[in-house]
């Protein structure tokens, strides 16, 4: 009788026992396949842990190129994208020289179907600039610039000197391969290229100059709140 009560108390103690313990695990975080932790507070210890993006990187990852509006005389405009990767000194120049009004009220004086526009001299007839030239941004010239003259593509007119350019730039309205490499491309059209192709349908006269003026009536650019040195020069 004796041993029978001390078995039934054997019984009931190791019955406790494992109620307890199945207790227990019930208060231990699970795990997934892949043996991370699956429970809400063990993903918010995580993300403490992780490493966070400086505000630093994310300014430069969020930057804009600068945006050139050519606003016609006609009321139409055409939205250039500069590309300071590619030719950096030949964009501080156009940004600097658009910031001093220097394009307003100038002309596209010469137009060749298929090929460009060109524009930039203050006295309209293809000789004018700013009184300096700068390097000329481009591979001949011993400087990387891969931008290739397709259409819409801004580039810097210039002479024969590799490094004459100033003022003056032209707009691509088809795809010259053979400029590649030879002149510095810097930007490209991102709007409004049917007013350059409107443009370069002009009647035109003797040497390729519109028979009506195309005026640029005001020129301004939009640098994002970033600030562009002015351009190295070369005084000619």
């Amino acid at each position: 009788m004796l041993l029978n009560r001390t078995r039934a108390i054997t019984f009931f103690t190791l019955m406790l026992a494992v109620l307890l313990i199945v207790a227990g695990c019930g208060n231990k975080p699970s795990t997934g396949q892949s043996g991370t932790a699956d429970t809400t507070k063990s993903g918010q210890e995580t993300n403490k842990e992780a490493p966070k993006e400086n505000s630093d990187s994310k300014k430069s990852s969020d930057s804009k190129n600068p945006i050139v509006t050519i606003e016609m005389e006609s009321g139409d405009s055409i939205e250039i994208e500069l590309y300071p990767d590619k030719a950096p000194n030949t964009v501080n120049n156009f940004i600097s020289l658009v910031n001093k009004g220097f394009y307003d009220g100038t002309i596209f004086h010469r137009v060749i179907p298929g090929f460009m526009i060109q524009g930039g001299d203050p006295q309209g007839i293809g000789i004018g600039g700013p009184g300096y030239g700068i390097k000329g941004e481009f591979a001949k010239n011993g400087v990387e610039n891969d931008l290739k003259h397709t259409e819409g593509v801004l580039s810097m007119a210039r002479s024969e000197d590799p490094n004459s350019a100033g003022s003056q730039f032209f707009i691509m309205v088809a795809d010259a391969p053979h400029l590649d490499g030879d002149y510095a491309a810097f930007g490209k059209v991102i709007k409004g290229m049917e007013i350059a192709q409107a443009i370069v349908n002009v009647p035109t006269g003797a040497n390729d100059k519109p028979e009506k003026d195309q005026k640029m009536k005001k020129v301004t650019v939009n640098t994002f709140g970033v600030t562009y040195p002015e351009p190295e020069k070369i005084q000619s």
